[in-house]
């Protein structure tokens, strides 16, 4: 990869690889936040979201290049001492969440699109994460990597073939210009909770160098995170309103395309940010055991890593089959998303502005930065 490639581009893809799977990929997650204010608040919900990514990455990625804080163990513990913990708290709790979710579409995706059982998905996406958790870092970066630019260009492809037949019917929803409720709110809250990607986005962060490429890094990875969902959006709106209550909103409208080939391609391509999600939320993890035993000059080895991916989605799986898609995205992020607020956002937006702030780039750092 190159430098370039490495410090501006790397950590927006794997941002994006970590939040799109489950909610975000099905369009479960932007009909529950965005579509649920109506088209132009949704965008304007959007454009909110985008703009606290930007803002909230770009302090967390020079706050970790400042502190080295390459896991969110070290992360945290540098920027809010002992409460780190209460953080973790929160990335388990959540993590459990979005591997529930996960589990939930991966199942009811195998079910509707081959009749199998929901369990033989389920199986799939735990194979999937546990050998790539089992590889570790580097592997886990040329994947996620490699995956996003096949997102992007199939997110793409159904976004311009949506509009090319069903483009009235999305102007028709832009044009009643119904913007209801917190929209403001609610970008900020599905922000603020999807904070949880940067535990997983932390091992990517070495190559950032000076501050000016953590805060230019930070931005660009805000707006790789929000074009996929933008992509979504506007092709929800092509079935507005009534899609608001599908379990898989963007299965509705691949139907609605009628090409089976299509279909066909764009479930493979969305069981695999499943994948990336889950990858990326375990190798977190992962990565905080690994930090700990090094301190005690002890090893992790891969199959530790490898059972550590196999509990997390084994308890997430139940609580799938237990709860359900759509109340696990109504009910169990909402509450969530406020703590992320006090335990992410504040203190990043406080006191890691002022830790950076006080501290100034050395003599070298200010020539490369000058270049």
């Amino acid at each position: 990869m190159s430098r370039f490639f490495q410090t501006y581009l790397l950590p927006g893809l794997v941002f994006q690889s970590v939040i799109i799977g489950g909610g975000y990929g099905t369009g479960r997650e932007i009909a529950q936040f965005f579509l649920s204010h109506g088209p132009l608040g949704g965008l304007f919900g959007l454009a909110v979201t985008a703009l606290a990514w930007g803002l909230m990455l770009s302090v967390a990625f020079e706050f970790a290049r400042l502190s080295k804080g390459y896991d969110y163990r070290t992360f945290f513990s540098a920027l809010i001492g002992p409460f780190w913990r209460v953080f973790e708290v929160l990335y388990l709790l959540i993590a459990l969440l979005v591997l529930s979710v996960l589990g939930s579409a991966a199942g009811e995706m195998v079910s509707e699109g081959l009749g199998a059982p929901p369990v033989v998905g389920v199986l799939f996406l735990l194979g999937a994460v546990g050998a790539l958790a089992f590889f570790g870092g580097k592997v886990i970066e040329r994947a996620l990597t490699a995956w996003s630019f096949v997102l992007y260009a199939v997110y793409g492809v159904f976004f311009f073939w949506v509009a090319s037949r069903f483009g009235g019917a999305i102007t028709d929803a832009l044009g009643e210009g119904e913007a209801s409720g917190a929209w403001a709110v609610d970008g900020v809250r599905y922000a603020a909770y999807n904070l949880i990607a940067l535990g997983a986005v932390l091992f990517v962060l070495p190559y950032l160098k000076t501050r000016k490429e953590a805060l230019i890094s930070g931005f660009a990875a805000g707006a790789a995170g929000i074009i996929p969902a933008g992509f979504v959006f506007l092709a929800l709106l092509s079935q507005y309103p009534a899609i608001q209550t599908e379990p898989v909103p963007v299965l509705s409208v691949l139907q609605a395309l009628n090409s089976v080939w299509f279909l066909v391609v764009f479930q493979i391509v969305l069981f695999g940010t499943f994948v990336e999600t889950g990858t990326g939320i375990v190798h977190a993890v992962n990565q905080r055991v690994a930090s700990a035993l090094a301190e005690k000059n002890l090893g992790f080895p891969h199959w530790a890593r490898l059972g550590i991916a196999a509990v997390m989605l084994g308890a997430a799986v139940y609580l799938a089959r237990a709860v359900g898609l759509i109340d696990l995205i109504a009910k169990g992020y909402g509450a969530l998303s406020y703590a992320f607020i006090v335990v992410v956002v504040a203190p990043l937006l406080t006191v890691g502005v002022y830790k950076i702030a006080a501290t100034k780039p050395n003599l070298a750092e200010a020539v490369s930065e000058s270049r």
